[in-house]
Order: structure tokens, then sequence, then C-alpha cells
């Protein structure tokens, strides 16, 4: 049965584990998933001297903002010798308690003023085309009820020459790697994030259904490509747990 990810459920249930969500993630994957997003951002950089240095970076799907709040870092450090100005980073989520928790970290870090955040569908951008240098989603795209509705629209918006990186969970492929971690995945994870973070939609159920039935590697590119991205290359990160995919417009 195909996992129900009709935009109300979605939204109900990322609603309902926003306050522990960052805890979970960061504690279920042994802190591994920070040094994801900081090698997304160094294989995907914002552009800060050249034709596309002025445009904006957006990151859609930014639930509590840890990957654009690193996309904020990385225009400030390159921009730092150069004499643009600093453009600025757009996250939007279509989940209000996760744009609340993320504008609260950026206030936290002192980059409010570095990162502006909207309620937003992803299959609905309210941008124009062409709009944006860098176009990302971390662990946000298995969750779009339209896949490839949701890849045409991040397309669109990215500017010619720029790129669409696109973070997601993957399953090893090396024994005896793979039977560990799917038993961990869909017996150990759900249990802990359930205890956790207790919710009617058990999302920490939802995520490994999810997982285990999205497109991942040659699959996921090629639906990439068809989305209007070429030169798409993908790279698995910590045995294949995850996978960051690459493409240019």
């Amino acid at each position: 049965m195909a996992v129900d990810k009709t935009p109300s459920r979605v939204r109900r249930m990322f609603a309902a584990v926003a306050q522990r969500y960052d805890l979970l993630n960061h504690l279920l994957s042994a802190g591994i998933d920070r040094r994801w997003r900081r090698r997304t951002v160094r294989l995907a950089p914002p552009v800060v001297d050249g034709p596309l240095a002025g445009l904006p970076v957006l990151d859609v799907c930014t639930g509590t903002g840890d990957l654009a709040l690193q996309y904020v870092r990385a225009m400030e450090s390159g921009s730092a010798n150069n004499q643009h100005p600093v453009p600025p980073v757009i996250g939007t989520d279509f989940c209000r308690p996760m744009l609340e928790l993320a504008a609260e970290k950026a206030r936290r870090r002192g980059l409010a003023d570095r990162l502006s955040l909207m309620e937003v569908d992803t299959l609905r951008l309210p941008f124009a085309d062409d709009s944006f240098q860098i176009v990302s989603v971390a662990f946000g795209l298995r969750n779009l009820a339209d896949t490839d509705g949701g890849l045409r629209e991040m397309t669109r918006v990215c500017c010619p020459g720029g790129r669409v990186a696109v973070l997601e969970f993957s399953t090893p492929r090396v024994w005896p790697i793979r039977p560990l971690y799917l038993w961990y995945f869909r017996h150990v994870l759900p249990r802990v994030g359930q205890a956790v973070a207790s919710n009617r939609d058990a999302a920490y159920n939802y995520l490994p259904a999810s997982v285990g039935e999205f497109d991942e590697g040659e699959a996921l590119a090629g639906r990439m490509r068809a989305a209007g991205l070429d030169r798409v290359r993908f790279q698995r990160f910590t045995l294949g747990v995850a996978t960051l995919y690459i493409g240019e417009k």
C-alpha cells in the first residue's frame, strides 16, 4: 500500500513532532545529519562572484532551517573577500510550527536578518521563473504528494546556470550493512521516535515507509532530468544512508 502523503496529513504530522524534530534527527543519526548538510553546501556551493553572485538561494521544505542556515553561513563566508552584496537565503515550508522553530534558531544564532522564511507549498512556489542560483531540499522531496511536480517547480525557479540540490535518505547496498540498517530503520527508529515524540500519525513509522517506496540513485536522477535539469549526478554519503543529487539548469 502506498504511503499516505496527502498534504493535510503530512502538515499535521510534522506539526505534531516539530518540538522534538531536531533532537530526534540528531539522536537517531548520531549527529551525522549535520555533516550531510555541510557536505551538501560544499558540493553545491553558492556563487559569490560572477554573473550569478547577486541571486538568492532557496531552500524548500526547509523544516527547522538547518540547510538554509548552512547556506547563510556559506554566503557570508564566501562574500567576505569580494565586492558583491551578500544575497539573501529564503527558506519555505508549508508547516508553520516548523517555520517558527527555524525563525527562533536563526535568532539565537544572530542570523535572523539573513534568512527569510515563508509559509509556502513547494508544489506552488510564488516566485518568478529563473529567480535563484541554488534551489535545495533536504529530506523533504519524498514528502511531496507529487514528486515530479515539486522537481518541476524547483527547476522553474532556478536560473540558467544555477543548480538544484536534493539531499535525501537512501538505502545502503553493502552486505552486512544493508540488513542491519534496514532492521534498525524499520524496528528501532520508529519505536524510539514514537516514545520521544508521540503523535497520532506515527511519524517515525512514516519515515521508513516513505524512504522504502521512494526512488533513489539513477531512478531519481532520471526524474530530475525529466524535470529539465542537465548534468545530473549523485553521491552517496555514509555507506549509502543518504544521497546527494545535483542537477544544473
